[in-house]
């Protein structure tokens, strides 16, 4: 790999698209045509989130275990954004090191072999990055998919990439009866206050230690949660606290997001981040906290709900949003590869 003074960026098995460079990003100026690739490829691929330029900038201001400047390229064709990869890393479970990345590409670029020759180069990158960690630490390469994404799919299982979790979208409509599960004795849902900020995320980060994938929550994923103005509703959160001990026993941070909505032309709220700790569970307050939810998101004018859930959680999620009324609408795949997997630096 070699890097000009104009900051193209020469990948050994680039197709020949005609036009065609990859180049470092450029920071800032480059939010604006990632926002719009960005939306294009996550709606080919069926994920179905939809950011704006200021989201991306929040984003990529509270970035840990990556350097854009080092750890992206952006691919363009004709001088305009085709598409671009950015990889970052992570500790899972204390001892895991995962090395993340996205593969992100304008729908009328597929076919052309551009992922390909991304996906070589930030397997590459990230075997640089690792070679910074101890060497008996386990590694992996991961990253996730959307149903829709099948050349995507076919590309990853092709380069050796296994699928190792299932994750379900699963969708509720508002407009017919809701459930009615009654509180806990001894707990009861309080509005929430500013000051309660920090003892919500610590409470969530707490109970989703059990989970599959768990990775400690940072500080700068905190201040971008508070910055975040899709899900940061927190005048739509049910948390409920144990009255006698001053605690939070459970939550769930319910949001709607009115882009989306608007991309997609529906009513849909999400009941997300449903989280119990552990004193508390197996009593029946998920299922309440849900049932509010769909009270609130109702009383918002939303005529769906929707929530993500690992299929083979622990707890049996997956069974409690179907006794809530939830079907499975979509699935996401998380892929896995061993680091040492990966091809020879490009």
């Amino acid at each position: 790999m070699t890097t000009t003074r104009d900051d193209t960026i020469h990948l050994p098995d680039a197709p020949g698209v005609p036009g065609l460079r990859f180049r470092r990003f450029r920071g800032p100026d480059d939010y604006a045509a990632m926002t719009v690739v960005g939306n294009a490829s996550r709606l080919a691929d069926g994920a179905e989130w939809v950011v704006t330029a200021d989201d991306v900038a929040r984003i990529y201001a509270h970035l840990v275990n990556t350097d854009p400047a080092t750890d992206m390229i952006v691919a363009e064709i004709d001088g305009e954004m085709a598409g671009f990869t950015r990889g970052e890393w992570e500790l899972e479970d204390e001892t895991l090191h995962l090395y993340k990345f996205g593969l992100t590409l304008a729908p009328q670029w597929r076919g052309h072999g551009l992922r390909r020759a991304m996906l070589h180069w930030i397997e590459s990158r990230l075997r640089q990055m690792a070679a910074g960690h101890p060497a008996d630490a386990p590694k992996l390469l991961a990253t996730n998919t959307w149903d829709k994404a099948t050349t995507l799919i076919a590309l990853l299982e092709e380069e050796g990439y296994q699928p190792v979790r299932y994750f379900h979208r699963m969708t509720r409509p508002l407009d017919g009866p809701l459930p009615d599960f009654a509180m806990l004795a001894g707990l009861e849902l309080r509005p929430v206050r500013p000051e309660q900020y920090r003892a919500i995320w610590d409470a969530g980060n707490e109970a989703f230690r059990d989970h599959w994938g768990y990775s400690p929550a940072t500080e700068e994923q905190y201040q971008e949660w508070l910055g975040n103005p899709a899900i940061f509703t927190p005048e739509l959160w049910q948390i409920a606290w144990d009255v006698a001990r001053n605690e939070i026993a459970g939550q769930v941070r319910t949001f709607i997001d009115r882009l989306e909505n608007e991309q997609y032309n529906r009513q849909r709220g999400y009941t997300e981040d449903i989280s119990v700790r552990r004193p508390y569970r197996q009593r029946g307050l998920a299922r309440a906290l849900i049932a509010e939810s769909l009270r609130v998101l109702r009383a918002q004018g939303m005529t769906e709900s929707a929530l993500t859930v690992d299929s083979e959680n622990i707890s049996g999620a997956t069974r409690l949003y179907e006794a809530c009324g939830f079907a499975v609408e979509g699935r996401a795949t998380a892929y896995r590869k061993p680091l040492e997997a990966a091809g020879d630096n490009p």
